[in-house]
C-alpha cells in the first residue's frame, strides 16, 4: 500500500481517504427515486460500518433524493461522520443539468440540504461551478463565495470548497474565506490538474477527484485492463490504488448502489501497487 497516510484533515476534521460517494443512489441519470430503496439504504449503512466517514452529497442529486435517503439510513449521525455536499445547480423536469447561480438560489440551496439532511450545519459545502460538466471554465465566482461565507459566518456551514474550479478561482475563493477542498476531475488519463493538486497539497487542502474512470481511451483501457488482470484486481480498483498513492491529499469518493462494488471499493486500502505497475500506470496520460 502507499506510504502515505490513510487519513487527511479535512476542514477540522481527520477522514479517512476511501469515503464515498451517494450520487449514483439516485435512478437513472441521477434523477427520481432509486431502483432499490432498501439497497440504497443499506449501500450507506454498510459504507459506514466499514469505515467511511466522509460521504459527498447534493440536494440536486434526484434531486432531493440522495440526502433524504442518507438521512433515512444515518440519522442521527455518527460523531466522526462528515457530509459534503455542494450548491450551484439544479435539475429540470426534463432532468437536464441547469445552473442555480444568483447568490440567492445558493442559499436557498444550503437551507434545502439542512432541511433534507436533517442538520442543523453542514460540514462543507462545495460551490459548483457550471461549465462543461467535466472540466473548468474560466469566469468571476466572488458574488457567489461570499454568499456562502457569509452563511458560515451564521453557522449554517462549517467549512467551504469548490468544484469543477480553475487555480484563479481557487485563489479568488481563498481570498474571501478558508476552502478546504476542491473537487474536480482527475484520474490515471486526465491529469491537467497535476499542478494545482500539488499546490493545494502544500497548503494542507484536500483534492477530490470525481470520475476515476472518466474519459480513458480504449488503448489506455486496455492497459489497465491489463494491469488489473495482473494483480487480480478490477480496474476500478487499480485506478483507485494509483490516485491513493498519487498524493497524501486525494481523497476517494467512489460511489455506487450496489453492495458487491462498494466492498470492491473499499478493498483498495489493501491494495499495493508495485513500482512496476505504478511506471506502466504512470504512462497511461502520455
Amino acid at each position: 500500500m502507499t506510504d502515505f497516510p490513510m487519513t487527511y484533515q479535512l476542514g477540522d476534521r481527520s477522514v479517512n481517504r476511501v469515503g464515498y460517494g451517494a450520487m449514483q443512489l439516485a435512478g437513472p441519470g441521477v434523477f427520481g427515486p432509486p431502483r432499490d430503496p432498501d439497497q440504497a439504504l443499506a449501500v450507506l449503512r454498510e459504507a459506514v460500518a466499514s469505515g467511511v466517514n466522509h460521504i459527498d452529497t447534493s440536494d440536486f442529486y434526484g434531486p432531493h433524493v440522495t440526502n433524504r435517503l442518507i438521512r433515512e439510513a444515518l440519522h442521527p449521525y455518527p460523531d466522526d461522520l462528515v457530509i459534503v455536499t455542494k450548491v450551484g445547480a439544479r435539475r429540470g423536469d426534463d432532468a437536464a443539468w441547469l445552473p442555480a447561480w444568483s447568490p440567492d438560489e445558493i442559499e436557498s440551496a444550503v437551507h434545502d440540504n439542512l432541511t433534507n439532511l436533517g442538520i442543523e450545519a453542514i460540514d462543507v459545502v462545495n460551490l459548483r461551478i457550471m461549465g462543461d460538466i467535466h472540466a473548468p471554465s474560466e469566469g468571476p465566482i466572488a458574488p457567489q463565495f461570499e454568499r456562502l461565507a457569509r452563511l458560515r459566518e451564521q453557522g449554517l456551514i462549517r467549512h467551504l470548497g469548490l468544484s469543477n474550479a480553475t487555480a484563479r478561482q481557487v485563489e479568488e475563493a481563498r481570498a474571501i474565506a478558508p476552502v478546504v477542498c476542491v473537487q474536480n476531475q482527475y484520474n490515471l488519463a486526465h491529469r491537467e490538474d497535476e499542478a494545482l493538486l500539488h499546490t493545494l497539497a502544500e497548503a494542507g487542502i484536500a483534492y477530490v477527484p470525481f470520475f476515476p474512470l472518466g474519459g480513458f481511451s480504449p488503448i489506455q483501457s486496455g492497459t489497465l485492463d491489463e494491469v488489473a488482470k495482473g494483480l487480480g484486481a478490477t480496474p476500478m480498483q487499480v485506478a483507485l490504488a494509483w490516485l491513493l498513492q498519487r498524493s497524501p491529499n486525494l481523497l476517494l469518493i467512489p460511489g455506487t448502489s450496489s453492495l458487491g462494488h462498494l466492498r470492491e471499493n473499499l478493498a483498495v486500502r489493501d491494495l499495493a501497487l508495485p513500482a512496476e505497475v505504478v511506471q506502466v500506470l504512470d504512462g497511461i496520460a502520455q
